[in-house]
């Protein structure tokens, strides 16, 4: 059997793999993520994964790496990481009684072989009152992830709907990536 890293220091990742019982080592890939400047969400999130997964070593023949990275789109805007209140403001009001997007991009390499996909999965807010957002944004929960929320977390009580893969807007689609990695010899256990 082939050995995992995880081109990422996400624990949301990390937390999903451990979940379904795959064994990893996490190698974080050094890159310039302001270099992939696509205003396309499905783009961007595609060329980023690719970035990462090419910019992580494969230090032996039994290695295969395991990149991703996710985006959160609104009428046909990217949202990232909300670097301030003002921001995470912006974009949880934007999303209130609104759907968007949320675009997790894969890239899994070994010596030998090569698969990326896009998996996107739609998510519709509550209508959301303004003492809602102020508490919420005071939280520290919106400032480390795309979107400026957690949907397993405290954001949770924002979504009214999903359209897709839930764990696609946690940030890793698993249940694909698992099968992804049966052809890489990693996680054949079933």
């Amino acid at each position: 059997m082939k050995k995992l890293i995880l081109a990422s220091s996400s624990p949301r990742r990390q937390e999903l793999l451990n979940q379904v019982k795959i064994p990893f080592t996490v190698r974080k890939p050094d890159v310039d993520e302001s270099q992939i400047n696509s205003k396309d969400p499905l783009e961007k999130v595609k060329q980023l994964a690719i970035l990462k997964g090419k910019n992580t070593s494969i230090d032996h023949n039994d290695e295969v790496i395991l990149s991703a990275d996710t985006v959160v789109s609104y009428n046909q805007m990217i949202f990232e990481k909300p670097e301030n209140k003002e921001e995470a403001l912006q974009m949880i009001t934007a999303f209130s009684g609104n759907e968007h997007d949320v675009f997790t991009g894969v890239m899994i390499r070994s010596l030998d072989n090569e698969i990326i996909f896009v998996e996107r999965t739609k998510v519709e807010f509550w209508p959301l009152s303004k003492e809602e957002i102020d508490w919420y944004i005071s939280t520290d929960e919106p400032y480390d992830k795309a979107g400026a929320y957690g949907i397993q977390s405290i954001g949770a009580m924002f979504v009214k709907q999903i359209i897709g893969d839930y764990y696609t807007v946690m940030g890793l689609p698993i249940s694909r990536v698992v099968r992804e990695l049966r052809s890489f010899s990693v996680y054949t256990d079933i």
